[in-house]
């Protein structure tokens, strides 16, 4: 092995890059009693790509690092938010989601009662606040293919900052193959002023964080 190693070049190819985006989402209260009343937090970016867009916190992976390392360092640099806990529930690989080069991008999310982490905006970052959000079931459709069942739904991401004026909107596709191994893949379709497949990642971890806060609550009551 030593000698196989001493010979291998690790960038004889062309690799792809690596980053996460941290998807953290703020309750108020003393426990997130309510899967509708959350608050997600994002970054306006202030350089290239998607200039002055709102974006979820993250950045490159560097080299000796690990994911879940690089997702609480990124978190803290752009919003000044520390000492989450991160959970990883996607990862985005299209090969065209990012114009730099081939980005694959790991997804993390947290849960933090919003009252007790203190956002300040920094690193590559123009301002960070909170947004409330909300997500809308639209259309609903079963596309029959040769190989499976496709069941694709309609998202519509209504993102909100009345401090600031802002209200941002998006649409959103979720298809998700039926059977025993269930494909899904969420797609922008409208993105509006959110950066690259942001919503997309904003709404599947919407999703799953619903999802644990019913479940609790069921499991509670």
């Amino acid at each position: 092995l030593e000698v196989f190693l001493e010979k291998y070049d690790p960038y004889r190819y062309k690799n792809p890059c690596c980053t996460v985006d941290m998807a953290v989402f703020g309750y108020s209260g003393t426990v997130p009693e309510r899967a509708e009343d959350l608050k997600v937090l994002l970054i306006r970016r202030k350089n290239h790509p998607s200039i002055g867009y709102w974006a979820l916190p993250g950045g490159f992976v560097e080299l000796y690092e690990n994911l879940e390392d690089t997702a609480r360092r990124e978190l803290e640099e752009e919003t000044g938010v520390k000492g989450l806990p991160v959970e990883q529930f996607a990862c985005y690989g299209d090969y065209q989601r990012d114009p730099r080069a081939r980005v694959i991008t790991t997804a993390y999310f947290s849960l933090v009662n919003e009252k007790e982490v203190r956002v300040k905006a920094g690193d590559d970052a123009a301002d960070a606040a909170w947004f409330t959000v909300k997500l809308k079931k639209g259309e609903s459709r079963d596309v029959t293919t040769d190989a499976a069942v496709i069941k694709k739904e309609d998202f519509s991401l209504e993102l909100e900052n009345e401090d600031r004026g802002l209200k941002i909107g998006a649409v959103i596709c979720k298809e998700e193959r039926q059977g025993l191994v269930r494909e899904r893949k969420y797609k922008v379709k409208e993105g509006g002023m959110v950066a690259v497949d942001h919503a997309a990642i904003i709404t599947q971890a919407l999703e799953v964080v619903r999802q644990r806060i019913r479940k609790n609550s069921c499991t509670c009551g």
